[in-house]
């Protein structure tokens, strides 16, 4: 009887270490990241109604190629992942899952994303998907360990889910669509600097080229920071520009804006671990707020 209590009570235990298994392997909170600014792009996109299931089409097709993404850049990296404090309890180097699983389960759900991306969506989408999966995978990854430029080359990538969103509902890529990749590409620039300002000592003993282990004293990272973050202040004011959001979003762009400025000179002028931490929660703040404001304050667009 006890035995029999005791595999009852075992068996929701293993269901959750698999489902934290997964989440783990494809990076959910980055995966969600990447669905919710392609589901932006793609509202932004629209003219007239909402096509849900092209929408729906959309993030099935993105989230399955992010989630694949993410297993196979843990593949790559699992001997310098078991270098680092902040990485060496995932799956791989942890020993909870083999790395030919991974390749499988990587290589099936990413080619299943581009397929569905192909064939739900359209063929334009599918391409920025393969562009941006070929470009996290073989240039940033690899870059890691070759130059500091790294970081600005796998910001690419990392912008390119708004511009899948747009042309999956527009079928073409327009200037309008460019400045949604602009904006994250800004968008990341500091708030990896940040991250690899808190975590420098675990990125120097895996071996990655991040800026702040080339530069212990700061200033290169601190001036960084504070331009990326300017620049992000500008691009984000594109949108109205190309007429896609009103004034409610202008207004608060600039304010966020101008206070994650003041964060990111805050770290510039005092480089310690807890002014990198508080760029890094700017960073998380700003985003979700700047792209409610685009979704809150879109404008209706004509339908030719």
């Amino acid at each position: 009887m006890k035995a029999t209590v005791e595999t009852i009570a075992a068996a929701p235990a293993a269901d959750k270490g698999r489902v934290a298994l997964v989440a783990e392997l494809t990076k959910a909170r980055l995966t969600t990241l990447v669905v919710l600014t392609t589901l932006v792009g793609f509202y932004l996109g629209v003219r007239g109604a909402v096509d849900y299931a092209l929408m729906f089409h959309t993030v099935l097709g993105t989230a399955l190629l992010a989630s694949g993404a993410a297993a196979l850049n843990q593949l790559l990296e699992r001997e310098h992942d078991a270098k680092m404090r902040r990485t060496e309890t995932r799956p791989l180097p942890a020993g909870r899952i083999q790395p030919e699983t991974v390749l499988i389960i990587g290589g099936v759900v990413s080619a299943a994303g581009l397929i569905w991306l192909a064939w739900k969506v359209n063929p334009l989408t599918s391409v920025l998907g393969a562009v941006t999966l070929v470009s996290y995978l073989f240039l940033y990854t690899p870059l890691k360990r070759l130059t500091t430029l790294n970081t600005a080359i796998g910001a690419v990538p990392g912008a390119l889910p708004p511009l899948m969103g747009w042309t999956a509902a527009r079928g073409e890529i327009t200037i309008e669509g460019w400045s949604l990749f602009a904006i994250l590409f800004f968008w990341q620039l500091p708030h990896f600097l940040a991250i690899a300002w808190m975590y420098r000592e675990d990125y120097a003993r895996a071996g990655f080229r991040m800026l702040p282990v080339v530069d212990p004293e700061g200033t290169r990272t601190g001036m960084q920071s504070v331009s990326h973050t300017l620049g992000l202040l500008s691009v984000s004011l594109f949108p109205v520009w190309f007429g896609l959001v009103g004034t409610v979003y202008l207004l608060g762009a600039l304010v966020l804006g101008g206070l994650f400025l003041a964060a990111a000179v805050r770290f510039s002028r005092e480089l310690t671990t807890g002014r990198a931490r508080q760029l890094f929660f700017a960073s998380i703040i700003y985003l979700p707020l700047l792209l409610g404001l685009m979704v809150f304050d879109k404008v209706k667009l004509p339908l030719n």
